[in-house]
């Protein structure tokens, strides 16, 4: 545990080579890119965001079993990168593991993530994981500032119409499903509220 850091999902991005989870350690300026497919981008958004589903998704199934046999996930650690993978586990304690060394269960990031922001556990990440595949934020906040710009379309906008624009477009894509899109909305609105575009 000395070599995990403290962490946060801090958002999803699209990108050219697909989506990825950044991880940011806390109070750091450097993020970990994880890609992930489609299916497990929209199961930590739809987790992240508590959007109701009908039916309980593969992670919702997991942590009522979790739950039924008297376990709970206290934190997940992503903890090296072999091969070029990403290496994750779970960490769960209850149940017959109380006071005693917790349950250890290997996992894909992804799948670690979608639990994480359900049962909103902690996230660690090593500093292996970090010095190996960390980049600047700034990189990241430059891409998101870079899609704030093209979202000007047609003459004028104060800061609260693109709000109003944006909150819109968001209700759409959740409305539609479309998870990847509502997180790109998202970001845009947190550097709205924080930068004040004109």
């Amino acid at each position: 545990m000395n070599d995990m850091m403290k962490a946060e999902i801090w958002t999803i991005a699209r990108t050219e080579q697909g989506n990825a989870v950044l991880v940011r350690p806390l109070g750091l300026d450097v993020a970990v890119p994880i890609f992930i497919g489609p299916l497990e981008t929209q199961y930590i958004l739809i987790g992240g965001g508590e959007v109701p589903v009908k039916r309980p998704l593969t992670p919702d199934l997991f942590l009522s079993l979790v739950k039924r046999v008297g376990l709970e996930l206290k934190r997940v650690e992503i903890h090296e990168i072999k091969n070029d993978t990403f290496h994750a586990r779970l960490v769960l304690s209850g149940g017959e593991y109380t006071g005693r060394e917790p349950l250890v269960l290997d996992s894909r990031p992804s799948d670690a993530f979608a639990l994480a922001v359900r049962k909103k556990c902690p996230v660690y990440v090593s500093r292996r994981v970090v010095e190996e595949a960390g980049i600047p934020v700034d990189m990241v906040i430059d891409e998101i500032e870079e899609a704030a710009a093209s979202i000007e379309l047609r003459g004028e906008h104060s800061a609260a119409s693109k709000r109003e624009e944006l909150l819109a477009e968001l209700d759409k894509a959740v409305a539609a499903e479309e998870y990847e899109k509502a997180a790109e909305i998202r970001d845009l609105l947190l550097l709205l509220d924080k930068k004040d575009i004109p």
